[in-house]
């Protein structure tokens, strides 16, 4: 990137995972109806060399737990080039795709996917470089940017998409033995010899059932622990009518909602993304455990109602202290890995912001946000900062999830828009200072 000093873009966007790739996709769409003066430029700013979604859980046969209609663009415009469709077309794989039957692709396609669109969207992205400081300059933000394009980028609106952070329990630290679930595939393979003959696995969703799923299938000499505190894996709620929570309608509903009817929707649909895990997955575990229990040779061990109340690392071990909660009583196991699938915390907005987050309006819930997925601002700033993701109090379950990637992208993407057509017809009615 070098020096961008004078380099001055209508859109920043930190991060390039599905959603601010699906905004570039969408500005590309706009800015093709429109001529070459009130077109929308933009540059994305990505910490990863390439793009790439959760390349750590690409297991085999793990299929996407959204329909492929709720792609990139779809959803927004039917007749885009970048829909799931037209990629299947490229690939000249549509025609076994619909003989498959399925709303469901599995990751490895719909990452593919992914990746084929990242590659033909018209979109300057930095890979191998961080956004550090964005400050205001009067008129822009000056975005100063580290790594591999190092420099300041000057932007008219910020759009951040910097995605989650995967979360540890609590006192546990992770190592080469002990770690999160989302780079599971690499981690394995940098486990100490010799081979692992156990391993535990702390969560109840369906990224941690996956795990217990693949690790028993991939490492047959080697024993399976799976621990959590409810008494079994809980079916997703993925029903019609439950599915309404993620339609762009409800995302209307919730932002108008009252903060206490918010919480509420929260807690009727939790089952449908948290915690959950699909029904057939269940079954297969269920299966497996109990055709053991049969033969009397033991390799998968669910402890439910439990919780880790210690892990404790050696040179060539790690030990587990878990307690069943009704009883209270107490058990240590002596594994070679423990892959903690306990989720994601929000991007953490006070660090991205950095002095910039003090002209940011907060309230008991977080950060407010407007309906369009901009901050509200407390003190003039020079444009809007926009949020894909961390904005489930305000926007609901869906966002930070694929469901609504499409539709939001495009709403982000003419609010910009109009605010920028605003700004130029201003300035062109604007009468000249007398000479």
């Amino acid at each position: 990137m070098n020096d961008h000093n004078t380099e001055v873009v209508d859109i920043l966007g930190v991060g390039f995972g599905p959603s601010n790739l699906a905004l570039a996709i969408a500005l590309e769409e706009l800015n093709a109806e429109l001529p070459a003066e009130q077109q929308l430029t933009s540059r994305f700013v990505e910490t990863k060399e390439q793009f790439g979604w959760h390349p750590g859980m690409l297991l085999p046969r793990t299929t996407m737990q959204v329909s492929f209609l709720k792609d990139l663009a779809t959803q927004r415009n039917v007749r885009s080039r970048y829909t799931f469709l037209n990629y299947l077309s490229e690939v000249n794989r549509l025609t076994e795709f619909v003989n498959f039957q399925t709303f469901f692709p599995t990751r490895h396609e719909f990452h593919d996917y992914l990746e084929w669109a990242a590659r033909g969207v018209n979109a300057a992205v930095s890979y191998g470089s961080r956004v550090v400081s964005i400050d205001s300059t009067g008129d822009t933000f000056a975005v100063k940017v580290e790594g591999r394009h190092a420099g300041v980028v000057r932007a008219r609106n910020i759009v951040v998409a910097a995605g989650l952070a995967a979360k540890m329990p609590h006192g546990v630290a992770a190592s080469k033995r002990v770690f999160h679930n989302h780079q599971l595939l690499s981690h394995l393979a940098e486990l100490p010899d010799p081979a692992p003959k156990s391993f535990l696995v702390i969560g109840a969703g369906q990224s941690a059932a996956e795990v217990v799923e693949y690790l028993h299938t991939h490492h047959q000499d080697s024993q399976i622990h799976a621990v959590f505190a409810k008494y079994g894996y809980s079916p997703a709620d993925d029903s019609p009518y439950a599915n309404r929570i993620f339609d762009p309608g409800a995302v209307d509903d919730f932002h108008s909602a009252t903060p206490e009817f918010r919480q509420q929707l929260m807690r009727y649909h939790r089952g449908t993304n948290y915690s959950a895990v699909d029904l057939p997955l269940i079954e297969e575990l269920y299966a497996r455990e109990y055709d053991e229990r049969v033969r009397g040779q033991r390799r998968l061990f669910v402890h439910g109602a439990s919780q880790v109340v210690a892990v404790v690392e050696s040179a060539d071990e790690v030990t587990v202290t878990v307690r069943h909660e009704p009883s209270g009583l107490t058990e240590d196991i002596a594994c070679d890995a423990v892959v903690c699938a306990t989720g994601f915390n929000p991007m953490n907005l006070r660090v991205i912001l950095g002095d910039l987050t003090d002209s940011i309006a907060f309230d008991a819930q977080g950060a407010q946000v407007a309906r369009d997925y901009r901050l509200v601002a407390k003190t003039p700033l020079p444009g809007g900062v926009f949020l894909q993701g961390g904005t489930e109090h305000t926007h609901g379950i869906s966002s930070s999830l694929l469901s609504n990637s499409a539709v939001r992208a495009g709403e982000i993407a003419k609010s910009i828009a109009r605010d920028r057509w605003d700004v130029r017809a201003r300035a062109s009615t604007t009468p000249r200072a007398a000479v």
